[in-house]
């Protein structure tokens, strides 16, 4: 795995993780903080974790694309 496959995964993943945070705080489920029960973060949040999935997708549509083997590929005579 490359640096740049491996750098655009970990954002990917952080943009998941924040999205459900921020849509959690937003919807008034995680408490303690000015973000909660506040709609715009409801809203956003979604729209953050679906770009991450989005960004996921392209990133492993591109590694699939360019033929190249993953790592469950070689181990279970895929391709």
């Amino acid at each position: 795995m490359t640096l740049r496959r491996a750098l655009g995964l970990s954002l990917a993943g952080v943009m998941v993780l924040v999205g459900a945070l921020w849509t959690g705080q937003g919807l008034g489920w995680i408490g303690g903080s000015s973000m909660s029960g506040q709609g715009f973060w409801a809203i956003v949040g979604p729209i953050v974790a679906g770009l991450g999935v989005a960004l996921f997708i392209v990133i492993i549509g591109k590694v699939r694309r360019q033929g190249e083997a993953t790592d469950l590929d070689e181990r279970y005579g895929g391709r």
